[in-house]
């Protein structure tokens, strides 16, 4: 008898085709048979061990976090729930090129520190053995006491890692010498399991990478059928040639595109998110290989220290603080954040009425957090960038924030896009974080399905499961089928919502009362159980 009968639910595929009523059946961590209610009129009904019923449910695939940064999370906490309970099922961590494989001991050393805003430091809770990419996946898949982790995982290579461990945080081409190590590292990450490449292309060290090395990276990355997935080099500014670019170049290298969180920030875009889909639409009817993820709200959230210009990064971590200590470099870099517009800020002055912070590493120093930097100034009775400054050093960079810059009607535009998925970009630390982190996916169905009427059921659940599951190259995952694997999603539609706010950001969503890793609940009656299901899914091994 098989183990699991979901008795009577509304299933939306992941296909984007209409909803049908059917009874799924589990059995092996997989889904053996769909018997829908026309078939089964007059028949024998399927039985199981275990029945649920599921009327007034819609059943769908778990939904696929196409940009997650749960690198440490993932191994720190077994319950995580800001996923779990959201019906995530798969994220795909190493993001925005920086992450902790590969590395070696001195480059694991810079990592830590250059995002502890994203991630934590992980002292003590986490041993850091690893150091390959292969490494790493094994360390994931071990979990907690050879238990696993709480939901699967996929892997990019981080770049601008890479590029730490063969050219150090100089700003410069890289040499001959340096770019073959650097295609060496990608293949070998490559080969050991990643399913493709990010980069941070406003964060250093891979900021400093020209067109000519990204596209000789994207080469490798699509000799092993991967995808490179940039946080482009501006979205403010500079935004469409930013996107131009990154087109250009994967397509001179043969390698498929991901966009993430692909937005028109800032008040130089509003409302120009028709040209971007533009560009896009000529460059998808052209033939090239082009996806996108976004998160379902306006404002942005990154480290403080990634506002400062780019050549104020040059060195590491060490060398900004003591640029930041000198007062005739550090006015240099106040007037490229505040008239110049620095790169970091994507080419535009920086409004700190806008940047709220959002999490920091001392706690010495929570009495910055949810308050803007403008605000804090104010109080305090100096200039903005005297706050800021202040905080950077006295919080050793790593302090985050939430940037106030996004645009609705941009965001609503971008969302209905053919190519388009879902990510949450959901940083886990600090005091206060961004809520996409605790309430992406249920956003998505509550606010722009239910409430709005952006997207249609069918058509969001397809953006959130079946479309990045082909994008991953994933055959048995992202759409309910007999054969695919049974990480499956089950929430009332009339009620599901996020729960999480920017005021109580942790709160967690409701209208999910079940989610299935591998046929196995990992929440059930709306409530985290112990499993840990999780494990890495790798890319096959070998080149195209």
């Amino acid at each position: 008898m098989e183990d699991l009968v979901i008795r009577d639910a509304e299933v939306v595929d992941g296909s984007g085709v209409p909803s049908y009523r059917a009874d799924v059946v589990v059995d092996g961590g997989r889904i053996v048979a769909i018997v829908k209610e026309a078939a089964a009129a007059g028949c024998q009904r399927p039985t199981a061990r275990r029945e649920l019923d599921a009327e007034g449910l819609v059943l769908s695939p778990g939904f696929i976090d196409m940009h997650a940064h749960s690198d440490l999370a993932l191994l720190r906490d077994p319950d995580h729930s800001a996923k779990a309970a959201q019906g995530v099922t798969l994220e795909v961590i190493g993001q925005d090129g920086l992450s902790y494989a590969p590395v070696d001991d001195r480059t694991l050393a810079e990592v830590r520190r250059a995002i502890t805003g994203w991630n934590g430091y992980g002292e003590g809770d986490i041993d850091f053995a690893w150091r390959s990419v292969g490494e790493y996946l094994d360390r994931l898949d071990h979990g907690f006491d050879g238990r696993g982790i709480a939901v699967n995982a996929a892997y990019l290579i981080p770049q601008g890692t890479v590029r730490m461990l063969a050219v150090g945080w100089e700003d410069r081409a890289a040499t001959p010498e340096e770019l073959d190590r650097m295609r060496q590292l990608v293949a070998r990450g490559m080969a050991q399991g990643a399913v493709g490449m990010s980069s941070g292309l406003t964060y250093t060290p891979g900021m400093y990478a020209d067109d000519a090395e990204l596209t000789e990276l994207c080469r490798v990355v699509a000799e092993y059928g991967g995808y490179y997935c940039p946080h482009h080099r501006s979205y403010g500014a500079g935004a469409l040639a930013a996107y131009r670019e990154m087109i250009a170049l994967t397509r001179e290298a043969g390698c498929a595109l991901h966009l993430a969180h692909a937005t028109m920030n800032f008040g130089v875009n509003e409302g120009r998110a028709p040209e971007l889909l533009s560009l896009l639409d000529a460059a998808l009817d052209a033939g090239a290989d082009i996806t996108l993820d976004t998160y379902p709200y306006t404002p942005g959230c990154t480290t403080l220290v990634a506002m400062l210009p780019s050549w104020a990064g040059e060195g590491g971590p060490e060398a900004v603080l003591a640029r930041l200590r000198d007062e005739a470099t550090a006015e240099r870099i106040r007037h490229a954040m505040e008239v110049a517009g620095a790169d970091g800020c994507h080419g535009v002055p920086i409004d700190w009425d806008t940047i709220e912070i959002s999490g920091v590493a001392d706690p010495a120093l929570a009495g910055h957090v949810g308050r803007t930097v403008a605000r804090t100034a104010a109080e305090r009775g100096e200039e903005p960038w005297a706050t800021a400054r202040r905080l950077l050093i006295d919080d050793r960079l790593g302090s985050t924030i939430l940037q106030h810059v996004g645009h609705e009607d941009n965001v609503r535009r971008i969302m209905r896009h053919r190519v388009h998925t879902g990510g949450s970009d959901g940083i886990l630390q600090g005091d206060k974080p961004h809520p996409r982190a605790y309430g992406t996916f249920p956003h998505y169905l509550g606010r722009y399905v239910r409430e709005s009427g952006v997207l249609s059921l069918e058509e969001c659940v397809a953006h959130l499961t079946g479309r990045p599951a082909a994008r991953l190259r994933l055959p048995d995952r992202g759409l309910v089928r007999e054969g695919h694997r049974a990480d499956l999603v089950l929430f009332d539609p009339a009620t599901v919502a996020a729960g999480s706010t920017f005021d109580a950001p942790r709160t967690l969503p409701t209208g999910i009362p079940y989610v299935l890793i591998d046929g196995r609940f990992v929440i059930e009656e709306g409530r985290r159980t112990d499993v840990l299901a999780g494990r890495t899914v790798r890319r096959t091994p070998g080149r195209r």
